[in-house]
Parts: C-alpha cells; structure tokens; sequence
C-alpha cells in the first residue's frame, strides 16, 4: 500500500494480517499510539512491530523452492 501519511511510518495490522488482509494503521498522536479502523486492535509502536514480527513466521519459506527430494524420508 501507498505511504498516505497518517503517522510516521504506516504498518500493518497485525490482527488483519493475521487473516491475509493488508490493513494499514493510523497514529493518534495524542495518546501515541496506533489503531487499525477496521478491527479493535491499538497498540505502540514496539508492540506493532513485535506483533508484525511474529505473523512473518508464515512467510519463512516463502522465497524457497521445493522439490521431491525435500520431502523424501
């Protein structure tokens, strides 16, 4: 998604992207944290990005290729 500017950096929710959807967040700067405008989820910066961390756990492999050797016993 496009950088549009609603904080410093834009980041995903982890809670959409959890369930495959690319859902950016927004900064409130009063109370200094982000929010994601279609499920419940606020949090920090720190916890964004520790949260974002662990979703990439699905995506390990994703650069690998694969062939029968892999998965021979």
């Amino acid at each position: 998604m496009a950088q549009s500017g609603k904080g410093k950096l834009n980041y995903r929710c982890p809670s959409c992207f959890m369930r495959d959807l690319d859902i950016d967040m927004f900064y409130d700067r009063d109370k200094d944290e982000y929010y994601c405008i279609r499920c419940q989820f606020t949090g920090s910066e720190a916890d964004v990005l520790a949260f974002n961390e662990t979703v990439r756990i699905r995506y390990k492999a994703m650069n690998r290729r694969f062939s029968e050797e892999d998965f021979a016993s």
